[in-house]
């Protein structure tokens, strides 16, 4: 109560001390209201990323060491066991060139299987033009044998092509001639145009039937790996472990904090550079109130006699200016919360 008086204190001389502890409230209050917007936008920005990052990536992927992977449906087989799996996928990955009539790029192609991708990688939600059921069908009858590619829209606008135009693949690891290994190139149809809202994987992911991947890099009936979707991405470290047990050499797991881990890394340290800035913010303010405090008890000379004289102990009224930082603590921090 009388904390609350002494904070509150209408009197002219007295005046420029309510007016200080209004400040230190304001100093609090500003201080957290910094540091929950800053933490919030940066745990909102990595929140966006891993979701851009985890719609055109699975949370886990199996490999083989030393190669390709053949048997594929029997590991497929051996994952339905591990629950915290919800789907899984076989794909191939190579890196290959794409040509139009005006412009070359180096792409990564990637070969999914069409029918089980979505329950894996979100990239349907993402598809400005067509769907990725489209890979599983042939084109118009006029062109019966073209198959189908989906590309990024910032790849389309490098190409200057768009949906249900043709663009050709290059394959550096062609078919050997008398003259030595020349390129494989494959004429294919856009039949769906992406956009992931990450400028790398716009300019350089292209996607392919797993049949037409398999026909047209010479590797049958094989895949590069499995990708799976997990029930919670923060548990793949566990799975990872699940798998390696179950499966045994030659085949490896790797998790999406592992093949992401110096982005992540770099965003986990940017955070805590910024809270650590905020919360020196925040201390300053607490001196202020350590200041005001100490103008409070050099004003207060007259009423702490008084008080010492009616029998009051120091610490009790020690304790009188102790609540009164807390009270000006926690009011600025409810401030500074709710704004």
């Amino acid at each position: 109560m009388i904390g609350l008086r002494y904070l509150r204190s209408r009197r002219r001389k007295q005046g420029f001390i309510s007016a200080i502890s209004l400040i230190s409230v304001a100093g609090v209050a500003i201080g957290v209201m910094a540091l929950i917007v800053v933490l919030s936008v940066m745990t909102g920005f990595e929140s966006d990323l891993k979701e851009k990052i985890l719609g055109t990536n699975s949370h886990l992927v199996v490999l083989q060491y030393g190669g390709f992977m053949a048997d594929y449906d029997d590991i497929l087989a051996k994952l339905q066991d591990i629950d915290d799996i919800v789907g899984a996928t076989p794909f191939i990955y190579s890196q290959v060139m794409l040509s139009s009539s005006s412009s070359v790029s180096g792409v990564v192609l990637r070969g999914v299987a069409p029918t089980s991708a979505a329950s894996v990688i979100s990239l349907d939600k993402y598809m400005q033009e067509g769907a990725v059921a489209s890979l599983a069908t042939e084109s118009e009858p006029d062109e019966p044998l073209l198959p189908g590619v989906i590309i990024g829209t910032e790849l389309a606008g490098i190409l200057g092509v768009s949906n249900m135009d043709t663009v050709n693949i290059v394959s550096p690891t062609g078919n050997l001639t008398p003259m030595g290994a020349a390129p494989k190139m494959q004429k294919y149809k856009i039949v769906g145009i992406f956009k992931s809202g990450m400028y790398e994987y716009d300019t350089t992911l292209a996607y392919i039937s797993l049949e037409n991947a398999q026909r047209f890099l010479n590797m049958p009936d094989e895949v590069t790996g499995i990708e799976i979707s997990l029930k919670d991405i923060y548990d793949s470290d566990d799975v990872a472990l699940k798998i390696n047990k179950l499966l045994g050499f030659p085949y490896f797991s790797r998790d999406w904090k592992e093949m992401n881990s110096n982005l992540f890394a770099a965003l986990k340290l940017d955070k805590v550079v910024m809270s650590i800035i905020l919360v020196l913010i925040i201390l300053v303010a607490a001196f202020n109130i350590i200041s005001t405090l100490i103008m409070v008890v050099m004003e207060k000379n007259k009423e702490i006699a008084i008080l010492k004289s009616m029998g009051a102990r120091p610490i009790s009224i020690m304790r009188i200016f102790i609540y009164e930082g807390l009270i000006v603590g926690a009011l600025g921090t409810a401030i500074g919360f709710l704004g």
